[in-house]
């Protein structure tokens, strides 16, 4: 592949040693006993583990990638998935700076761990990439904000001003996780952390570093302004974050809240890009939705292997030969996707470059084929679209019963009763009962979103009166 030799010398850039901060948001003081022993863990490694232990990560495991509410086991959840996208991520981002190291001159001297610090950057950002998702993936997310679009809600959003109602009516995963991340419930402590990641992390976390409502003036239609990347709620944390990196704004000097991503933010859509499309190709195959010959012609054609090429394995099971197929294209999109982020980096620091990584692999046209039978025989089989529409009832309902026992104005008795069935840090009480409309309706979305698949539908059955729960 050729190098980009573009001449950047006239514009603003970011600095690798500002975008890899280790600093926590927000500094807090120690709550633990602190030594002076070395560090068994760099920062960034301390990042995954946080999110690894923390009980957002741990629901995605009941929650839908495509398939919702799997019997099967050989189809991914989300946890599955992140977990996947995290070693493809550690990969991208090692080899990536090793690549940097190599090129550029005296890199390796100031900063001779680059390559493992992308590495424990991309792959915690990677592993926290979709935390934030609602109940039944994707659909879930259009659920919400088809909730907040309808007349039933309006009582509910016209008191809000533009950009609040864009946050509800525009709902986006990747909002919702990084309040996940950066929140503290008042009803839990007066903290302000969340997890406590480094600005490295949260930075490289943010894919769509803008806010909801649109600006034309701060738009280049580039895909970090696809969705959005944080709610009025986190405003303020996020300009923080922004500021302590250096990241540039749109347009420069402006304070709209648009920004230029974080350069290692195109390593982690592009760790999720290859994980999704491949990897749920391949369960649709094992599913039987896709033809397995079909599927595997496919696989070979994209790895550019001749039609009559022979290994030294027989393989006797198609899903074996399956497993090793996606393994080996895998591993070549890693290494010609570092090879492209290498020679993009100085164009991304400058924020002059704002494409996806994998539209500009050479099997991108076998990918999109990979990706149009997915969409066909998996995304629209009747399963999925059956539960995907039932979600659609499901998140309706909840938020609905929710919002009216939130907002009565009479307090009725059944009103108190789902206020009561509300865990403690989603009510507006106690510490957190002067809170603004919109901050409850947030902390709303916040319960129902975080719920499981499983306990929303069964949620919905027991406020309904469908199904009583078992007592003990």
């Amino acid at each position: 592949m050729m190098h980009l030799q573009t001449d950047f010398s006239d514009t603003p850039a970011m600095t690798w040693e500002r975008l890899l901060s280790r600093r926590r948001y927000p500094e807090q003081p120690q709550l633990h006993v602190v030594t002076d022993a070395p560090p068994v863990r760099g920062a960034f490694v301390a990042d995954y583990d946080r999110v690894v232990f923390s009980s957002a990560f741990r629901r995605m495991q009941r929650k839908t990638q495509v398939m919702p509410l799997p019997e099967t086991d050989f189809v991914h959840t989300r946890l599955t998935h992140s977990l996947e996208t995290a070693c493809v991520g550690r990969s991208l981002g090692r080899l990536g700076g090793r690549l940097l190291l190599e090129e550029t001159e005296g890199l390796a001297r100031t900063m001779p761990h680059l390559d493992s610090d992308f590495g424990d950057i991309v792959a915690a950002a990677c592993l926290a990439h979709d935390i934030g998702n609602p109940p039944f993936g994707h659909s879930g997310e259009d659920a919400i904000s088809t909730y907040f679009r309808s007349s039933a809600a309006e009582p509910f959003v016209r008191v809000l001003n533009a950009a609040q109602r864009a946050d509800l009516q525009r709902f986006e995963g990747n909002a919702a996780g990084f309040r996940v991340l950066t929140h503290t419930y008042a009803a839990h402590s007066s903290g302000s952390a969340g997890l406590g990641l480094t600005y490295a992390t949260l930075g490289a976390f943010t894919k769509y570093p803008r806010p909801s409502v649109f600006e034309e003036e701060a738009s280049t239609r580039g895909t970090s302004e696809k969705r959005h990347g944080y709610f009025q709620t986190e405003a303020v944390r996020f300009q923080e974050i922004a500021q302590e990196l250096g990241l540039l704004p749109k347009p420069p000097g402006s304070a709209l809240g648009f920004y230029h991503r974080h350069p290692l933010a195109f390593l982690v859509e592009a760790a999720d890009d290859i994980c999704y499309r491949i990897i749920d190709f391949e369960d649709g195959l094992k599913l039987g939705l896709i033809p397995c010959e079909v599927g595997l012609r496919l696989l070979r054609e994209t790895l550019g292997d001749a039609p009559n090429r022979r290994g030294s394995v027989e393989w006797r099971d198609w899903r074996e030969e399956l497993g090793y197929l996606r393994a080996r294209l895998i591993n070549r999109l890693v290494q010609q996707t570092a090879r492209l982020f290498a020679d993009r980096s100085t164009a991304f620091l400058h924020g002059r470059a704002d494409e996806p990584l994998v539209q500009q692999l050479d099997c991108w046209e076998q990918l999109q084929h990979m990706n149009a039978l997915t969409v066909e025989h998996l995304y629209h089989s009747r399963p999925v679209l059956e539960i995907e529409a039932a979600g659609f009832e499901v998140m309706a309902g909840l938020l609905d019963a929710f919002l009216h026992a939130t907002f009565d104005p009479h307090a009725g008795p059944r009103s108190r009763k789902l206020q009561q069935l509300l865990p403690e840090q989603f009510r507006a009480s106690g510490p957190q009962e002067d809170v603004s409309a919109y901050e409850q309706i947030i902390l709303l979305t916040d319960y129902i979103g975080g719920l499981t698949d499983q306990n929303a539908l069964s949620l919905f059955r027991t406020i309904r009166g469908i199904e009583l729960p078992k007592v003990f």
